[in-house]
């Protein structure tokens, strides 16, 4: 039974839709904003998360949900002044990306960089996304991605948190590996 699961992940990535499921147990999500003193960082997340596509044209869907209100930086009065100031976290809880498109070749061995492009809702916004993904087929249909990218939050109309004795940057560099597994 073992083998013919195997065998019907590998299919399903050499013909027709691919399609994953995120395990929320096995994915980090790591944030790091810089400011004139030090440089903090934190974590979110995820709640749920499945994506799928199509390798022939590249069409893809699904949705990634991050759990804002998890957000934590290991200091009690920073974590509250970030949901209640700049996430808002109580009116917008979640944070989500839904993939629109699929470019490059997943390999059922080894590494593949592919390109998702979609939307990334957050903060009762819509903004365009794309995410650089280096996979990495574990066998079994199991893969990691991680990718590294940059939310300009400030631009996507969330507060800056600076004030006169600290500046603190208008971007927050994000870091996530996740953990998924082939739907046969």
């Amino acid at each position: 039974m073992h083998r013919l699961f195997i065998l019907g992940c590998l299919a399903s990535l050499a013909f027709g839709e691919t399609a994953f499921d995120l395990d929320p147990a096995k994915t980090d999500i790591n944030f790091t904003l810089h400011d004139v003193l030090h440089t903090v960082h934190g974590t979110f997340k995820l709640k749920r998360g499945a994506i799928q596509f199509d390798p022939a044209t590249g069409k893809a869907g699904g949705e990634i949900v991050i759990d804002a209100a998890s957000g934590a930086s290991g200091s009690g009065s920073r974590d509250k002044r970030m949901h209640k100031e700049i996430l808002e976290s109580q009116k917008y809880p979640e944070a989500v990306f839904v993939p629109d498109n699929v470019q490059g070749r997943l390999e059922t061995e080894g590494e593949s960089q592919l390109d998702v492009h979609g939307v990334f809702k957050i903060h009762g916004a819509d903004h365009e996304l794309t995410l650089h993904l280096l996979v990495d087929a574990q066998g079994g249909g199991r893969y990691t991605a991680s990718t590294h990218f940059f939310i300009p939050y400030v631009k996507w109309g969330m507060k800056n948190p600076s004030n006169f004795f600290l500046k603190v940057d208008d971007t927050v560099a994000m870091d996530i590996k996740a953990s998924a597994a082939a739907k046969p």
